[in-house]
């Protein structure tokens, strides 16, 4: 990288203020403690994409960010690279990441039920982290953060023919609405119902589908909507809320078993989604 490269990177990234790199951070950092996962930043590339295994040979992109974002969180020494001068750079997340995601976690918990605690600052940080606005999300989805999406666990199964229960492009499109998901809690101060999108009337959603903006909120309830009940609820819980399938089935009062058939049956349907509205970007890695 050139001086003036170099210069206007160290000035983007102390343009970026303690709250919003506690934000991004904390969500760049739950992908990244999903076994195999990166944060892959190249120099000839604005942003930065967290990729990782898909258990079938390839890789599945999970998550994006700025490149400025990905160099605040390195000089925090939340994330560390092998090799800093590769025309690539992979990041992967250091025990002090892990240690400030847990903290950062409590305190966007404590946040949505309402205490008031005093937010903690992390080594190598800023000190001007009072008042820092984190997201209020749901709870469950809170609690379950720290878990892996079942839809990699699908995705290493085989089904009679000897064939991956779930490919790589369902496995993608189940990350996307994912992505989306959490970008649309990030910075917000009421919570979302995700739920009155699934049951939303066709004639609204059609209507709705007609508005749709590039907002990550905005494509979470279009495809929320498009997929309805059913479809829609197995994907909110277990792509976004990473539930458990056989809690799902339990909430929902399905057969045993029956929840990863229509787990695959909407995210067939949300990979056709995708593709009618020309949103489903190519896997990266």
């Amino acid at each position: 990288m050139d001086q003036d490269s170099s210069k206007q990177s160290d000035s983007q990234t102390t343009n970026l203020d303690a709250a919003r790199i506690e934000k991004e951070g904390m969500r760049i950092m739950r992908r990244l403690i999903e076994p195999t996962a990166v944060l892959a930043v190249a120099r000839d590339m604005e942003m930065a994409v967290v990729v990782r295994d898909d258990g079938q040979g390839g890789t599945t992109r999970t998550a994006v960010t700025e490149n400025a974002i990905a160099r605040a969180m390195a000089l925090r020494e939340w994330i560390s690279c092998s090799d800093p001068e590769a025309r690539i750079v992979r990041y992967q997340i250091t025990s002090l990441g892990r240690a400030a995601l847990k903290q950062l976690m409590a305190n966007a918990e404590n946040k949505a039920q309402g205490f008031a605690e005093a937010q903690t600052g992390f080594t190598h940080a800023p000190q001007n982290y009072t008042d820092i606005d984190f997201p209020d999300v749901p709870a469950r989805a809170t609690r379950n953060t720290l878990s892996e999406s079942p839809l990699y666990g699908l995705a290493r199964r085989r089904d009679k023919d000897g064939q991956p229960f779930l490919s790589r492009d369902l496995v993608s499109v189940g990350e996307r609405l994912r992505e989306d998901f959490e970008l649309a809690n990030i910075g917000r101060e009421d919570k979302v119902d995700w739920e009155r999108y699934i049951i939303m009337p066709a004639r609204i959603r059609a209507n709705k589908e007609q508005e749709i903006s590039q907002s990550a909120q905005e494509r979470v309830a279009a495809a929320l909507s498009d997929l309805g009940p059913g479809l829609g609820d197995v994907a909110l819980r277990c792509c976004c809320y990473l539930e458990g399938l056989e809690t799902t089935e339990k909430d929902l009062n399905w057969a045993a078993r029956s929840g990863k058939i229509v787990l695959r049956i909407a995210l067939q349907r949300l990979k056709r989604h995708y593709d009618e509205q020309g949103q489903f970007a190519p896997k990266i890695g």
